[in-house]
């Protein structure tokens, strides 16, 4: 496994143009649960299957029980970034990473001090009245008691992607564009099995794709470089 994070580092190194697609596996090393994994939210036991209290038509019908789940399950608030996070913002600083394409809605590619990061499904740290469109940060919509309701009498809806809800477009070209330029695609933390999100990686056209999860991916037969270890071990090492 050593020689493999070695092959990883000397990628790194010989690329100037690195694009990092992540999942909740970024994540849980952080503390934050995952959606899929035996532990994750989807093998807990609700009143509602956490797939529905997370699409549109529940949150608009059941908004009071969205937010028990919300507030009780996806606050990261309180989480802080790990070595991973870290590394990736010393890349970018360093010029070698272009950009990071994240699953995840927990902002801490950002709190690290990354700088250009498309959230393809939203973040938790922004929230906008339904009625108005006025902004609400995490801490305010978290903090609230029952429904997060607006100056203006309007609900609060968190600017997340929910089931049935479309990618934004703007972050969608912005990603497919980082990722057809770049020479070398970083994929981490991710089971690859979320579309449309996970098709994102046959845009890459560059020399190298490094696919690093505790778990095989239906393109693992794609990647120059698979590496089955946590990510703490992997970007600890680099």
């Amino acid at each position: 496994m050593d020689e493999k994070i070695e092959v990883f580092k000397n990628l790194i190194e010989e690329s100037n143009n690195i694009v990092f697609f992540g999942g909740a596996g970024v994540s849980t090393e952080s503390g934050i649960p995952d959606f899929r994994s035996k532990d994750g939210l989807y093998n807990q036991k609700y009143k509602f299957p956490p797939e529905e209290i997370l699409s549109h038509t529940f949150f608009m019908n059941n908004t009071e029980e969205f937010y028990k789940f919300y507030k009780d399950k996806l606050n990261s608030l309180k989480y802080e970034p790990n070595i991973t996070h870290f590394k990736l913002a010393e890349l970018e600083e360093k010029g070698k990473l272009k950009a990071v394409v994240t699953q995840n809605i927990d902002g801490l590619h950002q709190k690290a001090g990354s700088k250009t990061v498309y959230e393809l499904h939203g973040s938790v740290l922004r929230n906008y009245c339904m009625r108005c469109n006025k902004y609400y940060d995490g801490e305010f919509v978290f903090k609230s008691e029952g429904i997060p309701k607006c100056e203006c009498g309007g609900i609060i809806k968190p600017d997340v992607v929910l089931y049935e809800e479309g990618l934004d477009n703007n972050i969608l070209t912005n990603s497919v564009r980082a990722i057809s330029e770049a020479d070398l695609m970083i994929v981490a933390g991710t089971s690859l099995t979320v579309y449309p999100a996970s098709g994102l990686i046959n845009y890459f056209r560059g020399r190298n794709l490094v696919l690093i999860n505790r778990d095989s991916t239906p393109f693992d037969n794609m990647a120059n470089l698979v590496i089955n270890e946590s990510l703490g071990k992997v970007f600890g090492g680099i």
